[in-house]
């Protein structure tokens, strides 16, 4: 399996230098190239956004100053820590992703996005914008790379195979998760947490792997789970918060004129991608319950929202399990950083706990 991984990542990565090495040749010496890497093809993210920002936009505002070039990761046959390097050396100049790729070089990249701190977009932009300053720090000292935007993806919430009609209904299920912190929520209200990448998922859910799914609420009406899980629990345990950065050296070579209006249209792509989450989230939930649905036909699934006493609950299991856990991996430092920008905007606090 390595080997056939390993084999694949070489394919792919041959395919970006000769794409960028043929681009030189067709292209003026003076224009810059800015070779991309997107997050998947197959939700809407990459298509409404970031491909067209690269693809075509950034030509068009800098009348072909800049020219970008960017494909999917998984056209690419990329995995996330794999990009990171690439953007670490310059093999691709800018890159989309989740900040989990970089979590094995420091926890610290899990704190704008911890389990079901945060229920309403609007939070969760505050949240963003408060913990920009130490992500950018970050990807500059572990990545090489500066730290353009953070914005997000659907809410992620809970499809399950059989009734959820509160939060304790999810003791004992085993539940599909994707993230360390997502785990931590898991375990903290006596459920099993299932690692199984997307793509499998519904093989997971017909074999009784798991009972109940964590992801996205669009990811959920385009996968069609609704014919698998019928019951959503729609508290939200994350917003699958991703990053934009460009590898610094990449950078330097801009002159101040295209940074700052790199910048700035980096800055509205973030705005539009942030309303676009919003609205989509409300357009998924439609489609996935009784509609109205504009996308097609509706899932008919049956969504219970948290009540005041699973808020409650979710409380408790922020300050006794997610936030202690978080605080261990990061460490003082790290969880000190975060009281002072997060904590303030979520009045919540991150300690380590005592040995």
């Amino acid at each position: 399996m390595f080997i056939k991984t390993l084999k694949n990542y070489s394919v792919s990565l041959f395919l970006v230098v000769l794409m960028s090495a043929m681009s030189g040749l067709l292209i003026a010496n003076d224009t810059i190239i800015i070779k991309g890497v997107g997050t998947w093809g197959y939700f809407s993210n990459y298509p409404k956004h970031e491909g067209p920002f690269w693809n075509q936009h950034i030509a068009d505002v800098t009348a072909g100053e800049i020219v970008g070039e960017i494909k999917p990761q998984d056209e690419l046959g990329l995995r996330g820590f794999e990009i990171m390097h690439l953007l670490k050396n310059g093999v691709f100049d800018f890159a989309f992703g989740l900040p989990a790729y970089a979590m094995q070089e420091s926890e610290i990249f899990e704190g704008a996005d911890l389990s079901s701190l945060v229920q309403h977009i609007g939070v969760q932009r505050k949240v963003a914008a408060a913990y920009f300053p130490t992500l950018e720090r970050a990807f500059s000292e572990k990545y090489n790379a500066k730290l353009m935007m953070l914005y997000p993806f659907p809410s992620q919430m809970i499809w399950c195979k059989n009734p959820v009609n509160s939060i304790e209904d999810l003791k004992g299920k085993r539940i599909r998760v994707f993230l360390t912190t997502l785990g931590d929520f898991v375990e903290g209200v006596g459920a099993i947490p299932v690692s199984v990448a997307y793509h499998d998922v519904p093989d997971a859910l017909a074999k009784d792997r798991v009972d109940c799914v964590i992801t996205g609420t669009m990811s959920a009406y385009t996968a069609k789970l609704y014919k698998l899980t019928p019951y959503g629990f729609t508290l939200r345990v994350g917003w699958g918060l991703a990053f934009g950065a460009i590898n610094i050296n990449k950078w330097n070579l801009l002159s101040e004129s295209q940074q700052a209006l790199l910048q700035t249209e980096i800055s509205t792509l973030t705005d539009n991608m942030w309303q676009e989450t919003a609205t989509e989230d409300a357009i998924a939930l439609a489609c996935l319950s009784v509609g109205p649905c504009s996308l097609g036909e509706t899932g008919n699934m049956v969504l219970v929202e948290p009540s005041e006493a699973d808020l409650i609950k979710r409380d408790k299991v922020a300050a006794d399990v997610i936030l202690p856990r978080w605080a261990k991996r990061c460490g003082p430092e790290c969880a000190a950083n975060w009281n002072r920008t997060v904590g303030t905007i979520l009045h919540l606090r991150a300690e380590v706990p005592a040995k």
